[in-house]
């Protein structure tokens, strides 16, 4: 049931982030920032990720192997809007002058690997 609980979640979470290109696209090329060596960094690491996110196998791949699968693909999937999130962030930042929408303002700091403590 927990599991089933968590997968509805994250499928509805997951939608919630637009792709990281699109987000690109819908910034404005007249922005002083757009022409910028960063900016162009920023849109080709954002393309990079939107092509390598198209090569794993995703939710059809985890209903193969079972429900105690569907967990896994669920934290991909979370890691995903995460990565998203940041790469959205980093172009914003990159190629417009205007200030961070509010859900772009956090801290990246969140989506940071924590240090394990092992006993």
């Amino acid at each position: 049931m927990r599991v089933a609980v968590v997968v509805a979640l994250s499928a509805a979470v997951a939608g919630c982030v637009s792709s990281p290109v699109d987000y690109g696209a819908s910034l404005s090329q007249q922005d002083p920032k757009w022409a910028s060596t960063e900016c162009e960094q920023a849109r080709l690491a954002a393309s990079n990720y939107a092509a390598s996110e198209k090569e794993h196998p995703g939710w059809g791949f985890g209903v193969l192997l079972g429900p105690y699968s569907m967990g896994m693909v669920a934290a991909a999937k979370e890691h995903e809007q995460q990565q998203r999130r940041l790469l959205a962030r980093q172009m914003h930042l990159q190629c417009s002058s205007q200030p961070l929408p509010k859900e772009l303002d956090f801290d990246p700091a969140i989506y940071a690997p924590k240090k394990a403590k092992y006993p």
